[in-house]
């Protein structure tokens, strides 16, 4: 099914070539004026020059041609040449009506889809989540769905942080503290345990105690470093602490992603890429791509067109040991092999834009990717405090990301049970409030930031976020409600409602054509946010939406309407927008309660 946009720019092509215009660059539109026209189109001016002709006699002759259109119900000419038009009520209703029947509401899928894999989420094991992962994780999910709905198969990977240092100095902490573990035999060749010799709880409190040793113990450091380099080497009891790691961790980040409808197809970390290593490295050396300098081996990624200097990419340290760009070079090696990608896409904090950089540029140089094969890095701005800082706790640490969102339920549930006093309701259901107050949390915290581009840095403002009104997720959320009640009151008096076999009946109130004008931009809308990768284009689009609904609820007597047909063209109305907002929500990576 066209979009709105389609059909106008066909419609108007008729009338330009009707006047022996070329059409090539024509494009619609929507009015910055709605108070006078629903769209424009500019392209008389872009003609002027070389029809020898002044851009509004070009918009008046045009003009002439779209009199009898079924499409625009009016259309008119303003200086400088400017075409303003609005649409056909009926062609209008017919089109909103294809839409409610249509699957996906008339969206055309991509025609030639693509196997996408997104990295995002990238936590740390044995460390708790916290607000830094928060973006990366939503925005990440978003981008899934919104791609998968377009039709592209997508692959989300966590890309844990499991190797490295790190690893080292819990290793070394628990030699210490458990030292009689069977793991630190090096002479034992039998099984290892099943069960690990610690909790998450324990991890948690091991990683600072020995990252914070490390830095004033240098003789603690060559014991982590040299328990780094034994785990990378394959010792047996260190890849078997590894493994016990993993599952304590990894149980503990799915029970907190969960909680923000975060979900990823693979669970792979950095120590999974490093099978890949050794080959990738020496292929690296062996074609003449990475060189000695300064005792590190390097692949040198600058181009001639640079304007600033990008610094060759590090494959291996003067010791031998490898890096990020190492890593997730290897992992590039395992995706191509394992899933062969159209695309790797990779949603990380914007600081890291020259690490991305230089390892696309030796992925591609080297042939460890495809040359078809895109790789793109949406680099997202920080979440930042009113004082226009990093988000820190009141006591200026980071906040676990467990600890916000308890924050955030509870403190909607406390709005929503004042709610409930502000309306004089003495009795409620506190389980009930307790549920639907984590759902318009989440709501909440989600929709504040992916109302934002995700390159931006935006100020984390609770406060705002869980307003009922204005462009917040709460208020979303309230105008899908809001519908679901009409539903409900409609049916108790009606009986069930009958959508397939209603008709939408041209718009007669100016409110209601305004919310068919809203509904019908739904393509135009996905495919833009689709080509962009760009959550916030939705939440733009159903703040609209929601708000052209209201001003409909508010000038239309829906359910007191006398006339059946009008009604359920009312109805079928609301049905098409609740559909969409809902379906808008679920792209979004949150849902709507049944009352609030």
């Amino acid at each position: 099914m066209n979009s709105i946009f389609e059909s106008l720019e066909e419609e108007l092509r008729g009338a330009f070539a009707a006047c022996g215009y070329d059409t090539a660059g024509l494009r619609v539109v929507r009015s910055n004026r709605p108070d006078l026209c629903e769209f424009q189109c500019n392209y008389c001016m872009q003609l002027a020059k070389a029809a020898h002709k002044a851009p509004l006699a070009i918009a008046e002759e045009v003009v002439e041609h779209l009199t009898n259109s079924r499409v625009l119900a009016e259309a008119g000419a303003a200086a400088p040449g400017f075409l303003n038009f609005n649409l056909h009520p009926a062609f209008l209703a017919e089109r909103v009506c294809r839409m409610e029947k249509a699957p996906d509401f008339g969206f055309e899928k991509v025609k030639n889809p693509r196997v996408m894999i997104i990295d995002y989420g990238g936590p740390n094991v044995a460390k708790p989540l916290h607000v830094g992962h928060l973006r990366s994780a939503i925005i990440g999910e978003s981008i899934k769905r919104i791609c998968r709905f377009a039709g592209d198969t997508v692959i989300g990977d966590v890309h844990l942080g499991d190797w490295g240092l790190q690893m080292g100095l819990i290793l070394t902490e628990l030699s210490i503290r458990q030292p009689s573990l069977v793991y630190f035999d090096a002479d034992y060749t039998g099984d290892y345990p099943t069960e690990p010799p610690f909790t998450v709880s324990d991890l948690e409190e091991i990683y600072p105690a020995a990252s914070a040793r490390s830095k004033e113990d240098e003789d603690y450091k060559k014991l982590a470093l040299a328990a780094t380099a034994e785990l990378q080497a394959g010792r047996r009891g260190y890849r078997a602490l590894l493994d016990h790691i993993l599952a304590v961790s990894v149980a503990d980040l799915k029970k907190n992603y969960e909680r923000l409808h975060v979900s990823f197809d693979l669970w792979l970390g950095e120590s999974d890429a490093q099978v890949y290593v050794p080959d990738m490295v020496k292929m690296l050396k062996d074609e003449g791509y990475a060189y000695l300098s300064d005792g590190a081996y390097v692949v040198d990624v600058s181009e001639p067109e640079d304007t600033k200097e990008i610094p060759p990419c590090i494959i291996l340290k003067s010791d031998g040991s490898s890096l990020y760009a190492t890593t997730d070079l290897a992992t590039l090696v395992g995706r191509v092999k394992d899933y062969a990608p159209d695309r790797v896409l990779y949603v990380v904090d914007k600081r890291q834009e020259m690490h991305f950089k230089q390892v696309f540029r030796t992925a591609k140089k080297s042939g460890i990717v495809p040359k078809d094969t895109e790789l793109t890095f949406l680099g997202f701005g920080t979440m930042n405090g009113k004082d226009g800082k990093p988000f820190k706790t009141r006591e200026g640490g980071v906040m676990r990301l467990e600890t916000l969102i308890s924050e955030i339920n509870a403190e909607m549930e406390e709005k929503i049970k004042s709610n409930h006093e502000a309306r004089g309701e003495e009795s409620f259901d506190a389980e009930e409030d307790r549920k639907n107050a984590q759902i318009v949390a989440l709501a909440a915290l989600k929709y504040g930031d992916l109302s934002n581009q995700a390159s931006k840095d935006y100020i984390f403002d609770m406060e705002r976020f869980m307003s009922f009104e204005g462009n917040t997720g709460p208020y979303i959320l309230y105008t899908i409600v809001r519908m679901k009640s009409i539903l409900r009151k409609y049916e108790e008096k009606f009986g069930a409602p009958d959508f397939a076999q209603w008709e939408m009946l041209p718009a007669k109130d100016p409110s209601e054509k305004a919310l068919m004008v809203e509904v019908s931009m739904f393509s135009s809308m996905m495919q833009g946010a689709y080509e962009e990768l760009a959550p916030h284009r939705i939440c733009a689009f159903i703040y609209g939406l929601s708000d052209a609904f209201n001003h409909f609820y508010h000038s239309v007597n829906i359910l007191g309407q006398e006339d059946a047909k009008q009604r359920q063209s009312y109805l079928l109305l609301l049905h098409i927008t609740m559909r969409m907002l809902l379906c808008c929500i679920d792209l979004l990576g949150f849902e709507a309660p049944e009352q609030m």
